[in-house]
């Protein structure tokens, strides 16, 4: 709680008080005796009345009421400031690879799908005022989760993300099924800054949407795509499930097609990365959330009320002067 006054300026006539008691001390002192004794035996007998011995109350009522109408002016008031956060968020939607060769296992013995969960995890947690979404795709694309601030929600749905999606959705990398879905969710956003970040380990090889076309109505839109390959070049293991022999351990050979990710990033202003590692990937997304940066700014509101005892100060101060001036006049009348 803070006190502070509304018009403190008219605090500065409270130095005129002390002037103003300066100024009627020395007229009491400096005037001249008017009466005569014959000796000072015969003026001791004299006492100073009640009336002399009050002769300062005029004094003390003008004061007062004086101090209570400069304080009224002031408009003594007591309140807090309020500090509001106002944030303008960036709109993301993250494009999730779930197609049967995020199982390969060449990302520190792990399998590519399950660090692209763990990084991308953290870089939710990593967001805040941000409105997040997210898109999966293999032979086809669907939304996971649209644009929401909830991220816990958001969270549990990427939990439930993995590669027994095929079973529902056909295999294959739709890149521009992907784009065309996760553009569609920006679509309607106001956002100043709206971004597609798309996580894939193949070349496009299903759907009906080419991926540069998609690109072309996504920059059209000022949505910004962040193409990210992962994977090792060249041969990379993959954990093969049959039915009759069980799981083996086979090579597939890198699919993936840079240069169309690259002219995705460049047509949309955004960038290409390659990650062949959980370092790496790490790396890329904190580079993106560094680009991608949440405006905040912090407003002061402040909230006061004049006290309530400033009504009575006027009213106050005007009768103290009034009987002041009426003593005056009255009981402590000079006879020149």
């Amino acid at each position: 709680m803070t006190f502070s006054f509304a018009s403190p300026w008219w605090l500065l006539l409270l130095l005129a008080l002390p002037l103003q008691v300066w100024w009627h001390t020395r007229g009491t002192h400096f005037t001249n005796a008017v009466l005569r004794f014959p000796s000072a035996t015969s003026l001791r007998q004299f006492r100073p009345s009640t009336r002399v011995r009050l002769r300062h109350v005029v004094l003390v009522l003008q004061i007062l009421g004086e101090l209570a109408l400069i304080l009224a002016l002031a408009r003594p008031r007591s309140g807090k400031v309020e500090q509001r956060v106002i944030s303008e968020g960036v709109d993301i939607v993250l494009a999730l690879d779930v197609s049967g060769s995020m199982q390969a296992f060449d990302m520190g013995n792990r399998e590519r799908i399950d660090v692209a969960k763990e990084v991308t995890s953290q870089f939710i947690d990593s967001r805040s005022s941000d409105r997040l979404g997210m898109v999966v795709f293999a032979g086809q694309s669907y939304t996971q989760c649209p644009l929401t601030v909830d991220y816990g929600i958001l969270k549990n749905l990427l939990a439930q993300v993995s590669i027994r999606m095929n079973e529902t959705i056909p295999d294959g990398t739709a890149i521009g099924m992907a784009l065309a879905t996760a553009t569609n969710r920006l679509r309607k956003s106001t956002a100043p800054s709206k971004v597609i970040v798309l996580l894939t380990d193949g070349s496009n090889n299903a759907g009906i949407i080419d991926p540069l076309t998609a690109a072309e109505a996504a920059a059209q839109l000022g949505i910004r795509v962040y193409a990210i390959a992962v994977g090792v070049t060249g041969r990379a293991p993959i954990r093969v499930r049959d039915p009759l022999f069980g799981e083996r351990i086979e090579f597939m050979e890198d699919s993936i097609n840079e240069d169309v990710l690259r002219e995705i990033a460049a047509i949309t202003g955004g960038r290409f990365f390659r990650a062949t590692s959980q370092t790496a990937l790490q790396e890329i997304y904190r580079e993106i959330g560094m680009m991608e940066k949440t405006e905040v700014a912090t407003l002061q509101i402040p909230r006061f009320a004049e006290l309530t005892f400033v009504f009575f100060l006027i009213p106050l101060g005007l009768g103290l002067l009034i009987v002041g001036s009426l003593l005056r006049f009255t009981v402590f009348r000079t006879i020149p």
